[in-house]
Formats: structure tokens, C-alpha cells, sequence
């Protein structure tokens, strides 16, 4: 009788799963095949952890350009290569010479962590040589628009970076100071030139404004010297014995950063921080390639990863491979955590936008835009309380942003209503 009475429960289960799917098709299908998306791709995948189950997918297969959605995976990378307490600095000591290695530490002096933990150490020591020819690639990323280059959201990559590889001006302050002589309080149609680092900012401007600069080896070494008031030199040991590490701030402090801001900036250091875990040659390539071939070899459709941020139109992911890194995420870390790290809709970073009546559904997901193309992809909280995860990608359209949010946000209630 148990086994009968265990059998018809399984029976019930599974027919009102297929009822429930059905019924979301029978909803969803008309929208997405409305005039509304004929003329541009979209793609979305509905996912039950607990159970297992595809409750939902339509051209989840296919390749989309994911802009900021590319964050998830450089999260799951991090999360896989670095400790809890950023690696700041490496250094080892010969004699009375301290020699000194970046991490690409996104957080040294950085706008918003203001963390001194590098800084502090180095204050401690009389002889310093910074080791500045550690990273590979080049400043900016593949596929990024070069017309972009004097825009807070694309600064250069760099092995030490120091204030966010930003100038902050306001009508008081410029941070660094080191600054303050090559800025132009006059209007000009670019916030500064291409090969100098000459700011300009309009003189009735009020608010803060954080212009890129344009970085080497030398003006590192600069900054460096002025936040510490000595002299440094530049250098690159021949003979490099077994180096230390200096750990700084917690690490998910920069995984929320990065998530809820959509910091780009942060996004590229955390992969060139994270090959500081493989070798002492930094490369954001190299923590892509290694964290593809040892921790997701299983995706059925091999991504095209070619940035850290999803500034680059090389991108290419397909909703099915992003829901399965979610779910690999889901899977090993506590729910908490998770979902403290990924923008919550009504609440916080790029989803404080993303409301709805009476705060329901509740989603916790990562938005990336770029012109004519919108993601979302994340969690999403049903009625009942159940959790799913889904990937929802929108690409090459001509309609308002707004217009294609308002569509994805009437389908994702109708799976909320259903589950």
C-alpha cells in the first residue's frame, strides 16, 4: 500500500508539472512570437534547481551578446581562484631592497574602498623597486569601442592599479592631486585628449566626474611617490626568489561592487587578480582559459569569453550556458551570499529600477546592457516561495529599452503567478 501510495504522488507530481509548463507556454509563446520581436533576437531559459527540471525555453541554445550578463561568469571565475582577503601586493625582500610585483588589486586608493593596505606596507619600508612588467595583453580590451576611451566606465587595465585608474574632479577637489595642474575648466567635446592626460570639465558643472587617465609604468611610480612622500625606483630583477603575498580587503567587497554597480573597471582587475593565483605572469585570458577548461568543460555550448566586463561585442553566450553557471553558483554557496552579492530588484544597483506591484516577483539577477541590446539573468523568486533561475537575452532591437523591459518583466510575473 506505501509503494501505491508513493507511486500515485510521483503520478500527481509529474502531471502538475506538465500542467504548469503548459500552462506557461501556452502564456509565454504568444509574446515572444508578437510582431514586437520580429525583427530582433531574443532568447530565454526557465530553470528549476531543486528539481531539475527545464520548465521553460525558447532559442536558449543560441548565441547572444551578453554585455554586463558577462559579469556572472567572471564572478563564478573569481570566486573559484581567490582566496577571501584580496592578494594586494607581491613582494619579496633582498638585503635592504624590498622589490614589489602588482596583483592588479582593483582596490588600492580606489574612489570607493579607499583601502591603504598597500600603501600602509609600503610605508614601512626605506628601499622600494617596483616590478611593473608582469601583465600580458593590452590596456583596453578586445571588441571595446575606442571612441569610449575618456568615459568613467573604460579605464585601462594595469597590473597596479591606484584611485580606480581614475582622475575624481568636482568644482573643490581632484583626486589624485597630482592631477590638479592638467585640468581644463573650459567645455570641450571630449572629457580628455586621446594620448594625454589633459581633463577637461565644463565650468558650470556641479557633480562629480571620473575621467580615465591614460597610464604607464612611469606615472604609476609617480602616484606612487606622491601617496607616499619618497622616492621609488623601477626595475626588473633578474633573480626572483619565492614571494610573498600581502592580503587587503574582503573579497566578495569587490564581487558586490562589480555586481551591483556594473563596474567595469572592477570586472577586468578581478580576472587579472585571479591569474595572480596561477603564475606570476598576470592575464585576464589566462584566468578565462583556465577556469573554462578546469571548471566548466561541461557547458554544452562553449562560450566565446573575451573580456571580463561584456564591454566587448566579441562576447557570445547562450541563456543555456549562463543558467548553468547560475546554477553551479546556486549549488555552492549559501543562499544568503549569493544573493547579498547579485542587485536586488526595487532595492539595489541596477535593479533598484526593476520593481513591481506589492514587490512581487522578487528577482536577484544581473542586468548588461549595450545599444540596442538587453540581458537579465539570475533568480527569481515565485509566489510560493520557490526559487528558479532563468536567462533572458535580448539583442539587435530598435524599440526603447523601456518597451523591451516592460515585455520581459510581464513574462517573468506570468512564470511568478505560475510556480
Amino acid at each position: 500500500m506505501k509503494k501505491i501510495l508513493i507511486a500515485f504522488s510521483i503520478a500527481i507530481f509529474i502531471t502538475s508539472c506538465s500542467s504548469y509548463k503548459k500552462t506557461l507556454k501556452k502564456q509565454t509563446d504568444p509574446i515572444l512570437s508578437s510582431t514586437f520581436y520580429q525583427n530582433q533576437f531574443t532568447g530565454l531559459l526557465v530553470f528549476d534547481p531543486e528539481n531539475r527540471d527545464t520548465l521553460y525555453a525558447y532559442q536558449s541554445k543560441k548565441y547572444f551578446t551578453p554585455a554586463s550578463n558577462t559579469k556572472i561568469f567572471t564572478l563564478f571565475a573569481s570566486l573559484q581562484l581567490l582566496p577571501d582577503k584580496v592578494p594586494t601586493l607581491k613582494y619579496w625582500q633582498q638585503g635592504k631592497k624590498l622589490y614589489v610585483q602588482g596583483t592588479g588589486d582593483p582596490a588600492a586608493l580606489h574612489p570607493y574602498f579607499k583601502d591603504s593596505t598597500a600603501l600602509n606596507f609600503l610605508k614601512g619600508h626605506a628601499n622600494i623597486e617596483l616590478d611593473l612588467n608582469n601583465l600580458e595583453g593590452e590596456k583596453l580590451g578586445q571588441g571595446w569601442a575606442w571612441d569610449d576611451y575618456d568615459y568613467y566606465y573604460q579605464p585601462e587595465m594595469t597590473p597596479m592599479p591606484l584611485y580606480g585608474n581614475v582622475v575624481s574632479i568636482s568644482r573643490t577637489k581632484v583626486i589624485p592631486e597630482f592631477f590638479k595642474g592638467n585640468i581644463v575648466r573650459n567645455w570641450h567635446r571630449r572629457n580628455r585628449d586621446l594620448e594625454k592626460n589633459t581633463f577637461y570639465v565644463a565650468p558650470s558643472r556641479r557633480d562629480t566626474v571620473e575621467i580615465p587617465y591614460r597610464t604607464d609604468s612611469v606615472l604609476t611610480k609617480k602616484l606612487l611617490e606622491a601617496a607616499l612622500n619618497k622616492n621609488i625606483s623601477l626595475g626588473k630583477p633578474a633573480y626572483t626568489p619565492k614571494k610573498e603575498t600581502l592580503y587587503g580587503i574582503p573579497t566578495d567587497s569587490l564581487y558586490v561592487r562589480m555586481m551591483h554597480e556594473s563596474d567595469n573597471f572592477i570586472a577586468e582587475q578581478l580576472l587579472i587578480l585571479a591569474s595572480s593565483t596561477l603564475s606570476d605572469t598576470l592575464s585576464g585570458k589566462k584566468a578565462r582559459d583556465y577556469v573554462l577548461e578546469n571548471y566548466l568543460q561541461d557547458l554544452r555550448q562553449a562560450p566565446r569569453w573575451v573580456d571580463g566586463s561584456g564591454l566587448s561585442r566579441y562576447n557570445l553566450f547562450t541563456p543555456e550556458a549562463m543558467v548553468n553557471v547560475l546554477d553551479k553558483l546556486y549549488q555552492s554557496m549559501a543562499r544568503k551570499r549569493l544573493f547579498a552579492i547579485f542587485p536586488e530588484n526595487g532595492v539595489s544597483g541596477t535593479l533598484k529600477g526593476w520593481d513591481y506591484d506589492g514587490g512581487v516577483p522578487k528577482l536577484y539577477a544581473k542586468s548588461g546592457s549595450l545599444s540596442n541590446n538587453y540581458c537579465l539573468s539570475g533568480y527569481l523568486i515565485t509566489r510560493s516561495g520557490k526559487t528558479l533561475i532563468f536567462s533572458f537575452m535580448n539583442n539587435h532591437y530598435r524599440q526603447p529599452t523601456s518597451e523591451v523591459k516592460k515585455r520581459m518583466q510581464q513574462v517573468l510575473r506570468q512564470v511568478v503567478e505560475t510556480y
